[in-house]
């Protein structure tokens, strides 16, 4: 039985990010929805009609073709949109193109650091400062969570000692570990089967520190929050961040727009997106807007429709200044374009057919490989019919074919696509690219709160701009282990495992192979007194248990074993 997707209201976007974050006990690490699904969503937000006229924000502008105090020389939008009826065939087209040259002097990260260390990159976002507050806030909202408590209700919470800077950087270090090292479930990191067993976490937490730490994190004073602003929880570390991403790197030419979409389940069932602004030429991700319906934080251009304000807002910092945008067909419109090129910058993007001020193409069937130009003066529309029928719309190509390197094995003859074509395929893949890297190594947990999820996507975000900033030849995970491991240097101080809690599992290699004893290693309080718990007298079956001190141990199986007769029991009977 198969269900029609609908598209989210206004107020159940609204109620999704404002009342699904109760402040109920912690249950990500017991859940078994997995937010990492492959499905989509039946019920994921979408925007219908990119053209419509609602704006997203009470913030409005003047729209691009009115009077902003002065004429400023340009068209009103009856003026452009009889502009871009005045389509005809072209041939040799080659558009002006944006009235500025690129400077790509400026271009790339600003005030680098000589010899930059790969954690040295990745604070340059996640600042010492921002996790202060992160710090500074955990530790309120623990305090909170600890007075709603029940009179003589016991739990991790009155265990809770206030956190630090050094403890925050451990934290996320240990959640981008997971990203690395997967596992079924948090508990699973710390389990002490020899089969499953990651030691090493618990040299970073215990198992009560790290999920306890989990529960609490927070971003906000919720007593002086603007509740209003369905972003309030994340809004901080979201401003702090995209202008941490601006400030470091100035883009080069090419930039590109799309979505990105992060699914997550808790109460509800649906994805959060995310309006991403990548540099084309290194993948850096210049700039996020996270989508929340009629509230998203985009300014409302009049004449552009929703898609059109997106990418206005995106790219105000860089108009004027002669780059070219790439973008899908859900934000490319001819009225966008032609005020994109008013403002001295180009643009190309797939187009819908349907388009205000899209020219009529000619009706009949087109050939695989024919293609058909038109332009107006300014912009040139191609439609070119490879699987099916493809409209580009650009400001910056040519009405020229180029071969594209492949042979058409049918026929024997080289490939040829239009110029735009090649160049939005080769071009409009930054987004998607970014997505891709993240997502096999992503840190994002199974959670019941949005706003850490988001967080967790800009943790890999800063990491992923940082391994770029970097500039060093290595691959991206090789970068996040050196970040780890500068990270840990730099603020971990090594916990001692707990000796107490329940034994561990059974380790199936005692019977076979070879097995010595040794001695317990000394520790500096006990010194050559150091002694440990003999496993076979404190969990034997074939005679009473007691609590019997040694300094044995078998150094293979990690245990401590009286030298006699516990060494050959536990070694030769499968029942001890």
């Amino acid at each position: 039985m198969s269900f029609k997707r609908r598209q989210l209201t206004n107020v159940e976007i609204l109620e999704i990010f404002l009342n699904s974050d109760n402040e109920s006990e912690y249950e990500s690490q017991e859940s078994d929805s997995d937010s990492d699904s492959e499905e989509l969503p039946p019920n994921l937000v979408a925007i219908e009609n990119p053209e419509s006229e609602v704006p997203l924000s009470t913030d409005q502008v003047p729209g691009p073709f009115e009077d902003a105090g002065g004429d400023g020389g340009r068209m009103t939008v009856d003026e452009v949109q009889e502009f871009c009826g005045s389509w005809k065939a072209a041939s040799h087209f080659t558009p002006p193109g944006p009235a500025v040259c690129f400077d790509e002097s400026q271009s790339g990260v600003q005030r680098p650091l000589p010899f930059p260390t790969e954690a040295e990159c990745f604070k340059l976002f996640l600042t010492e400062e921002l996790v202060g507050n992160i710090v500074q806030e955990t530790n309120r909202y623990a305090l909170e969570l600890q007075e709603k408590r029940e009179p003589g209700v016991r739990g991790k919470l009155a265990k809770w000692v206030t956190t630090t800077i050094s403890e925050m950087y451990t934290f996320l270090v240990t959640v981008l570990l997971m990203g690395i090292v997967k596992k079924n479930s948090l508990r699973d990191y710390w389990s002490t089967d020899p089969m499953f067993a990651t030691p090493f976490f618990a040299t970073l937490f215990s198992q009560d520190r790290f999920l306890i730490l989990l529960r609490c994190l927070h971003f906000v004073n919720n007593a002086t929050a603007i509740l209003s602003d369905p972003l309030y929880k994340i809004r901080i570390v979201l401003i702090s961040l995209t202008s941490a991403f601006g400030r470091v790197f100035v883009p080069y030419k090419d930039l590109c727009i799309d979505e990105s979409l992060m699914l997550w389940k808790g109460r509800h069932r649906f994805g959060v997106k995310f309006f991403v602004m990548c540099d084309v030429k290194t993948g850096f991700v210049q700039d996020i807007i996270v989508y929340t319906g009629s509230t998203t934080d985009i300014k409302h251009y009049e004449g552009l429709g929703v898609s059109g304000s997106v990418v206005m807002t995106m790219l105000a910092p860089h108009l004027g200044k002669g780059h070219t945008l790439y973008v899908d067909n859900w934000y490319s419109s001819p009225t966008l374009f032609q005020h994109l090129l008013s403002n001295s910058t180009g643009a190309c993007g797939t187009v819908r057919s349907n388009r205000k001020g899209m020219p009529a193409f000619g009706c009949r069937k087109m050939q695989r490989g024919e293609v058909e130009f038109q332009e107006n003066g300014q912009q040139l529309a191609v439609k070119w019919h490879d699987k099916r029928d493809i409209h580009v719309l650009s400001t910056v190509h040519t009405a020229t074919m180029s071969a594209t390197g492949k042979v058409d094995h049918l026929t024997g003859e080289r490939k040829i696509k239009p110029d735009c074509v090649l160049d939005y395929n080769l071009k409009m893949v930054a987004v998607d690219k970014a997505d891709m890297i993240n997502s096999f190594v992503e840190c994002t947990r199974k959670t019941t709160k949005w706003y850490k999820k988001i967080f967790f996507q800009l943790i890999d975000t800063a990491v992923l701009n940082g391994s770029i900033v970097h500039r060093k030849v290595i691959t991206y995970q090789k970068y996040r282990e050196n970040l780890m491991r500068e990270l840990l240097e730099e603020h971990h101080t090594p916990r001692r495992p707990s000796t107490g809690g329940r034994p561990a599992v059974d380790n199936p290699l005692r019977l076979t192979a070879r097995h010595f004893p040794c001695k317990v290693p000394q520790t500096a309080a006990q010194g050559s007194r150091t002694r440990r718990h003999c496993k076979v007298c404190l969990s034997g079956a074939r005679r009473s248990k007691q609590r019997k001190m040694t300094k044995y141990m078998c150094l293979a199986c990690d245990t401590p074993l009286c030298i006699s007769p516990c060494f050959e029991e536990y070694h030769m009977l499968k029942n001890y």
